[in-house]
């Protein structure tokens, strides 16, 4: 295999660090669990930060031509154990980026040519706990907007989709029981009020039903731009969501008013419980700067 042009050097970004003299990946300090090829995969594309390093590239530096070996299913087991180390996710990339039928890319910002922080003596035993909880413990990285640690995406897609639900649910049962709804707003809301509302409610339900069921659908099926796509028409979902967020007051008579006023406080919360679960669960990588990156690479 060809070294690396930064073998000798400890390579830097976020909680990790590569010594490449040594050949050990590190998390605060503590020794991971990456050996072999793994490793290789990870030291070229860390010498090449912000570049395409392609399919084809690997294979020469990692298997050469005489080498009989299942090439593809060897790199992708490769680039799974690295970002198992990592606390990576392919579908949401922090640190390896996957480029269709090119090659792969490290996009993460690196701390080139640092020397490893100083770390108070431990005992053996502590030292060899530590390695061991690291080396099965994937790292708990932070959203780059949030700041908090990402949960898993199947725990923010499902709540998500259960909102969506929920809302659908709000619709076709006001819509199925809409003469109950105008008996109650004749009981309590002058002639002009008690008359409109039915009507607001057929056309804000016949919009919102379709866009709970795009939403739905486009979760469920993960769809990469979603949030981009919600960005754009969370004003829209938020006024929805707003005016339906009144809608315990009309059972007002049989839950009481203090658990209609505690519903709608909830539902007035709801649209931004779902924008953040969309940040959540499609993170934006966050690519290297000027200073990081090299130039990008004829091949890539």
């Amino acid at each position: 295999m060809a070294v690396p042009q930064n073998n000798g050097k400890i390579v830097r970004f976020g909680v990790f660090e590569l010594d490449l003299s040594a050949g050990e990946l590190r998390k605060n300090g503590a020794k991971l669990r990456l050996q072999g090829q793994p490793f290789q995969v990870l030291a070229l594309l860390l010498d090449r930060p912000g570049e395409v390093v392609t399919r084809d590239e690997l294979r020469q530096q990692l298997w050469p031509a005489d080498t009989f070996v299942d090439f593809d299913h060897s790199l992708n087991t490769a680039i799974n154990k690295v970002r198992e180390a990592l606390g990576d996710s392919a579908s949401s990339p922090r640190y390896v980026e996957t480029l269709a039928r090119r090659g792969y890319r490290f996009i993460a910002p690196l701390h080139q040519g640092a020397q490893p922080a100083p770390h108070t003596a431990t005992p053996p035993s502590a030292q060899a706990s530590a390695s061991a909880n690291a080396a099965t413990e994937p790292a708990a990285a932070l959203h780059p907007e949030l700041h908090v640690p990402i949960p898993r995406r199947a725990i923010t897609r499902g709540l998500f989709g259960l909102i969506q639900i929920m809302y659908l649910a709000f619709y076709l049962s006001a819509l199925f029981r809409l003469h109950a709804v105008q008996r109650i707003a004749d009981s309590f809301l002058p002639p002009w009020a008690a008359t409109a509302l039915p009507g607001a409610i057929l056309v804000t339900a016949g919009v919102g039903i379709p866009l709970r069921l795009y939403l739905i659908s486009a979760v469920s099926f993960d769809h990469q731009r979603l949030d981009e796509k919600f960005r754009r028409m969370f004003i829209f979902v938020l006024v929805l969501d707003e005016l339906w967020a009144v809608a315990p007051f009309l059972l007002a008579d049989n839950i009481g008013l203090g658990a209609a006023f505690a519903a709608t406080a909830a539902l007035l919360y709801v649209p931004f419980a779902e924008r953040t679960l969309i940040r959540m669960a499609y993170v934006s990588p966050v690519h290297p700067g000027p200073a990081n990156s090299s130039p990008p690479h004829p091949g890539g």
